[in-house]
């Protein structure tokens, strides 16, 4: 398993804690309720903000 930054895992575990309130939103403004998808969305954040992330598998 990959090993992920502290500040990666704290952004996933941001964005999960906002999918289970009901406010996490996808690109298109779409609730999300899928916790893959919301992992998804929370290690992109992280890659944005320039946390050690791997690169996204096309």
């Amino acid at each position: 398993m990959t090993k992920y930054s502290k500040k990666a895992s704290e952004k996933v575990e941001a964005t999960l804690h906002e999918m289970k309130k009901g406010k996490l939103k996808s690109g298109s403004g779409q609730k999300v309720t899928s916790k893959k998808q919301a992992v998804a969305i929370g290690l992109s954040e992280a890659r944005k903000a320039g946390a050690k992330v791997p690169q996204k598998k096309s």
